[in-house]
C-alpha cells in the first residue's frame, strides 16, 4: 500500500483516478480548494495549491509515496510544489500534462514535429509563441514541466495526455458533444482542408494510466494515447455512423478556426515509450462508439433525429 496525494481530482477522469487508487488499496488523500467532497474512504485536505504558506500548513508534516498533480497550469504553481515536496516529502511527482506542449503553432522555430511525435522532440524550456487561451495553455504546461526539472529536484514524471473523450455527463469540455449535436441536427462541421490526424485517450484509460504512473519507478516525460490516431473526418464519420446521419462539412483555410480536433499541422502522439514500459493501451476505434453513445444519450440526440 502506498500513501498517495492527488492535487485536484474532483471531476472527470481525476475523480475516477482517485477511486481507482482507493480500490487498489492505497491510502489516498485529495487536496483542493474544497469545491467538492472526495469519494468515501478518501482523505481530504483544503488549500489553494498556489499559496505556498497555505499548502505547507495543510500538509503539516505528512509525506507521500507519490503525488499526482491534476491541476498544474503555470510555472509559478510548479515552483511552489517543487519547493514544498522536495527533500523526501514525495517519493515521486506525477504531473498531468498535455499533448498540446508539442503543438508547432505555439512553439518558436522551424522544426515541425514528425508525427507521431515522441517525447524527445520537446525541450520544455523551448520558447513559445502566439497569444490567446490555446497558446497560453500550452506554454503554461511546458514551462511548468521545465520548472519541475529545476532544483531542488524531485523524481518527476510528466504525463503528456492525448485528447480525453468519454464519460457522457462527466465530460465538461463539450468537444465530443459538439459533433454529436451538430451532426444530429444536420449542421455542418467546420474542418481544415487535409486535416491531420490527432490522438485520443478514453477518460477511464487516462485515469488508469495515471494510477499506473503513480506506482511506477520510471521518470521523465511519457506520452499517453490510445492506439490509432484519427482525423476530424474520421471522428465525424464515426459519430455519423452512430447517429445514422451523414456528416456535412464546411472547409476552412489553413490557420482558420475550425471544430475541435481539426488540425492544420501534425503532432499526433507516439506512445512507444509507455508501451515499452508495460502499459497496454486500447484502440480508439474500440472505445469511441461507446463514448459517442454516452454523449448522444446525455445530449438527447437519437439515431436519425434532426435535433
Amino acid at each position: 500500500m502506498n500513501e498517495i496525494l492527488v492535487i485536484g481530482g474532483s471531476r472527470y477522469f481525476g475523480r475516477h483516478l482517485v477511486t481507482l487508487l482507493r480500490d487498489a488499496g492505497h491510502e489516498v488523500t485529495v487536496l483542493n480548494r474544497g469545491s467538492a467532497a472526495p469519494p468515501a474512504g478518501v482523505g481530504r485536505l483544503t488549500a489553494d495549491r498556489g499559496d505556498e504558506r497555505a499548502l505547507r500548513a495543510a500538509l503539516g508534516a505528512r509525506t507521500f509515496d507519490a503525488v499526482v498533480d491534476q491541476v498544474c497550469y503555470t510555472p509559478e504553481q510548479a515552483a511552489v510544489a517543487r519547493r514544498v515536496f522536495a527533500g523526501g516529502r514525495a517519493g515521486r511527482y506525477v504531473m498531468t500534462s498535455t499533448m498540446e506542449v508539442y503543438d508547432p503553432a505555439t512553439l518558436l522555430g522551424d522544426r515541425p514535429p514528425v508525427a507521431p511525435v515522441s517525447e524527445s522532440y520537446l525541450d520544455p524550456a523551448r520558447p513559445g509563441r502566439g497569444s490567446g487561451p490555446a497558446a497560453e495553455y500550452a506554454e503554461g504546461k511546458r514551462r511548468a514541466e521545465a520548472e519541475f526539472l529545476g532544483e531542488p529536484a524531485l523524481p518527476f514524471v510528466s504525463v503528456r495526455s492525448a485528447h480525453v473523450l468519454g464519460g457522457g455527463p462527466a465530460d465538461f469540455t463539450g468537444r465530443l458533444a459538439h459533433y454529436v449535436e451538430r451532426i444530429g441536427a444536420g449542421l455542418p462541421v467546420d474542418v481544415h482542408e487535409g486535416a491531420y490526424a490527432t490522438s485520443f485517450v478514453h477518460h477511464r484509460e487516462i485515469a488508469a494510466f495515471l494510477a499506473w504512473a503513480a506506482t511506477g519507478t520510471f521518470t521523465g516525460p511519457v506520452n499517453a494515447a490510445s492506439h490509432g490516431a484519427l482525423s476530424v473526418i474520421d471522428l465525424a464519420e464515426l459519430v455519423g455512423d452512430h447517429l445514422g446521419r451523414r456528416p456535412r462539412y464546411r472547409r476552412v483555410p489553413a490557420g482558420g478556426e475550425a471544430s475541435p480536433f481539426s488540425f492544420d499541422r501534425p503532432y499526433a502522439l507516439d506512445n512507444t515509450r509507455a508501451t515499452d514500459l508495460g502499459f497496454a493501451f486500447g484502440h480508439t476505434r474500440d472505445w469511441l462508439p461507446g463514448a459517442i453513445e454516452a454523449t448522444a444519450r446525455h445530449a438527447g440526440v437519437g439515431r436519425g433525429e434532426a435535433g
